[in-house]
């Protein structure tokens, strides 16, 4: 922990100079941080400080003691303060209780006397810091649990598998009310590319901007998607209200993302509903708009009337078939999505890509050929581009071109192009994939290394492997199959286990050892996922290692003991420590890997 400041006011310069020279606080732990002769002089010093401990005079000129601590107490509430007073009269005891003075002494008083005092407010803040550190760890953890349960209600929500009853009782869990005239949603995601994914601190601050904001909206509801970005859910009482309500939220998004001119975002409006059951169709919607990214400049947040209205404009023109200007578009569209584009949006990409080109380009069996064969180079160059894709799809080439010449009609096309897609993109995301598995690896070897650390967080080790806490959240659950507090606890937990069966540590030595402060929340968590106290997991230990000798017989005859668990070998130990056990082999012939104990003899 850090050390403690204190400052001190004190008009007389005699006794100001003996408390201040009297006590060794680099030695006792604290730092000297300031001193003033009167509560004018010492105000603005103490709010540039930030002391933890306040040492003042009650009476002295222009700003007395009093006055000065109900100054202080408005800008530090926290803030520990010690009256010092030659008066022994109740009224100024009495007033200083009142303002929350956390001691009152009488002088004359000694160096001793007042780091006794000093001793016992210091402990008091070392324990009011070290309770809030366990309450923000707590939250911490509980969020991050919160918020995967949050996601999976907003799936089931759109995929209308939730009566409104139980849509809006299970809201209530997170402190929604979800009773409404009018629905709608905005799916909001930010479009990265491998620099952006690096960035993982200028991303975890546009993610917080973005969750301060739909705090401040009492109207809408926030729910993080991961990798697939967000989807607000907002509600009014009638289509007006909703529609400047959608305005208000979209303006708010865009203004915060001026704050990050680095990172590329965009969003898509679906329709107001009136119902929550209906929600699915107001989803696809909006996830029709988001398609939109890869037509349209990024950096705005669109509704499919929008992209209605801009197609409208642009088939006004007569194009000629030979134009090839809406072509080179598209190639720009099909590259964008190869590159940010998911599986589950392939078949709206497909409709919006088709719908960009123009109408009487299509009703030429030349043109769909060409179109036909553009996409399909425009693939394979995607897949020479990235290591390991262009393997697995030469082996398929000669079904796809078998494919694209029998494709004629428009809807042939797009089923082609699906296909296609599906095959690349589902390529793609293996390898991704394995790329995410070697971030996992970094980030489970660096949990491995400081489990054992109060400090270790979501957001530590989401900052090790250079992405948002959000991202790297959803990422970690899905490679894991169990959240990051849920891995972190069960290294915790496993590392317990073998403590307790293991050494004579405390229960609060072994809790501390693993990375829990407090040893009540240690015995809470031990007990949440172990369905027994630490105390009855290591007295079920001990009977079992009773009833099972753990010895191994060398050659010699001699016994030799790992910890608490049965092992043989018919390996020379002359050495006189064991060789190997049934749960792991002891490296270098001295720790068990198992439990890192050495092994010692009987």
């Amino acid at each position: 922990m850090n050390e403690i400041k204190v400052f001190l006011v004190e008009d007389e310069m005699v006794i100001r100079r003996g408390i201040k020279n009297s006590i060794d606080w680099e030695k006792e732990g604290y730092i000297f941080c300031g001193e003033a002769s009167d509560g004018e002089l010492a105000y603005p010093m103490i709010i540039k400080e930030k002391p933890d401990i306040l040492i003042t005079d009650i009476r002295m000129p222009f700003m007395d003691g009093l006055e000065l601590c109900k100054l202080v107490k408005k800008e530090l509430p926290n803030i520990k303060i010690l009256i010092l007073s030659g008066y022994d009269e109740f009224d100024y005891a009495k007033e200083a209780i009142r303002l929350g003075v956390t001691e009152y002494l009488l002088k004359p008083i000694s160096s001793g006397k007042l780091l006794e005092a000093l001793n016992g407010v210091s402990e008091s803040i070392r324990r009011e810091k070290e309770d809030k550190d366990l309450v923000r760890k707590y939250m911490e953890e509980m969020r991050e649990n919160t918020e995967h349960e949050k996601q999976k209600f907003f799936e089931q929500m759109i995929a209308g598998n939730l009566s409104m009853a139980d849509a809006l009782e299970t809201g209530k869990k997170y402190e929604m009310n979800l009773s409404a005239g009018m629905y709608n949603l905005l799916l909001f995601r930010f479009t990265l590319g491998e620099e952006n994914r690096k960035s993982g601190e200028l991303l975890g601050e546009a993610e917080y901007a973005i969750e301060k904001l739909t705090e401040r909206l009492e109207y809408v509801f926030e729910f993080q998607r991961g990798v697939e970005g967000w989807a607000f859910l907002l509600m009014a009482d009638n289509e007006e209200q909703m529609s400047e309500r959608v305005k208000e939220l979209s303006k708010d998004l865009e203004e915060i993302m001026k704050n990050y001119s680095t990172i590329a975002y965009f969003g898509g409006i679906g329709q107001p509903v009136a119902r929550l059951r209906e929600l699915e169709e107001s989803f696809r919607e909006a996830e029709r708009a988001l398609a939109a990214r890869f037509t349209m400049e990024l950096n705005r947040i669109i509704s499919v009337e929008d992209i209605r209205m801009a197609q409208n404009v642009d088939t006004l023109d007569d194009i000629e078939i030979t134009s090839f200007g809406e072509i080179e578009k598209t190639r720009t569209m099909l590259e964008k999505f190869l590159n940010n584009g998911a599986e589950d949006e392939i078949d709206e990409f497909v409709d919006v890509y088709i719908n960009e080109l123009p109408e009487e380009n299509l009703k030429s069996v030349l043109m769909r050929q060409y179109i036909i064969m553009d996409a399909y180079i425009v693939m394979m160059s995607f897949c020479e581009k990235i290591e390991g894709i262009e393997g697995e799809m030469q082996a398929q080439s000669e079904e796809l071109k078998n494919s694209m010449k029998t494709s004629q009609t428009l809807e042939e096309i797009k089923n082609y192009i699906r296909m296609l897609l599906k095959k690349i993109i589902g390529v793609r995301d293996t390898i991704s994939g394995r790329r995410y598995s070697d971030i996992i690896e970094i980030a489970k070897d660096q949990i491995r290394k400081t489990y054992m650390s109060d400090e270790i967080s979501l957001n530590t080790i989401a900052a090790e492997v250079g992405m948002s806490p959000s991202y790297f959240s959803s990422i970690f659950s899905k490679e894991m199959g169990k959240t990051f507090v849920e891995y972190l606890t069960e290294i915790r937990m496993d590392r317990a286990k073998e403590l307790l069966m293991c050494s004579s540590m405390k229960t609060s030595e072994i809790g501390y050892e693993v990375g829990y402060k407090d040893p009540h929340y240690f015995s809470y968590i031990f007990k949440k996922t172990q369905n027994c106290t630490p105390k009855e997991f290591r007295a079920r230990g001990k009977d079992e290692k009773d009833s099972q000798e753990c010895l191994v017989k060398s050659e010699t005859g001699r016994n030799f003991s790992c910890c608490i668990y049965s092992y043989d070998t018919g390996n020379d130990v002359s050495s006189g420590l064991a060789d190997k056990c049934d749960f792991g082999i002891c490296t270098d012939h001295k720790k068990c890997l198992v439990c890192q104990y050495v092994c010692k003899r009987f």
